[in-house]
């Protein structure tokens, strides 16, 4: 879990301005927790708690009004009995890596990673982009080699027998989870560690602090914890109230 929230926020600076590189510097000034850690924690603590997802989200997000949400979720996030809107965004993917790390069956994985996107993002490719998001989470916690994991998630439509250099020339912003959720695998798939998991998901140009999100979950999954320097300045730039969470999650599954 601490492997999202840092990708969120090493890639929170390149949301706006995308970069075709993987060198630059990994904490930048301005690099800030966004969104994608407030909802992932706020899934984390539904996890803990045992209760509803919903309930969780609405109230830990209006906890952090100025996390930067879409218009669409704020709308969801701030109304007063809001439903479902068809959401096919990569917003459903981002939040539910704790899901991969506290379930211990396929199937109950992917029933939760059901229930953490369905209460928005009901559309069918944004519940599909949020299971296949947990089941790599899952399926590299477990043990399963990288190929394993590819076919696997290729089982979701997904192409992924592209690679970071042929994929990276021409992507651009893209917010759905059917052109987020396996660029973010691929971006796992052909690194050697954590940082350079990272490091590639950022380089595509794209929505970078959730693509570094979502493949620094599986990443840290796949390759064990995260590196001291990188788990220290997480620590330094999130709220005690965020902080608390992850680490009472952590201790329990991580």
């Amino acid at each position: 879990m601490i492997g999202a929230i840092a990708g969120d926020i090493i890639g929170s600076i390149y949301e706006a301005r995308g970069i075709k590189t993987k060198d630059f510097p990994l904490f930048s000034e301005g690099c800030r927790f966004t969104d994608d850690t407030v909802l992932t924690v706020a899934v984390a603590e539904a996890i803990l708690e045992g209760s509803g997802y919903r309930d969780s989200i609405r109230r830990i997000g209006r906890r952090y009004p100025y996390a930067g949400y879409g218009g669409s979720f704020n709308h969801w996030l701030q109304g007063e009995d809001p439903s479902p809107y068809n959401s096919w965004g990569n917003g459903s993917a981002m939040r539910v890596s704790p899901v991969g790390f506290a379930f211990s069956s396929e199937e109950e994985v992917l029933h939760q990673a059901r229930l953490t996107a369905e209460i928005s993002h009901n559309h069918p490719e944004g519940i599909k982009g949020a299971q296949a998001a947990a089941l790599a989470v899952y399926l590299a916690r477990t043990g399963c080699g990288k190929e394993e994991i590819r076919a696997r998630i290729a089982e979701f439509g997904y192409n992924l027998v592209r690679s970071i250099d042929e994929i990276r020339p021409s992507y651009t912003f893209d917010i759905s989870c059917q052109g987020t959720v396996p660029e973010a695998v691929i971006a796992f798939l052909d690194s050697d560690s954590y940082e350079d998991s990272v490091r590639n998901a950022v380089s595509l140009g794209g929505d970078a602090d959730t693509l570094a999100c979502i493949t620094g979950a599986i990443a840290e999954a796949f390759y064990g914890e995260v590196p001291e320097t990188i788990r220290t300045k997480v620590a330094d730039l999130l709220p005690s109230y965020l902080s608390n969470i992850t680490q009472a999650f952590c201790e329990k599954y991580c």
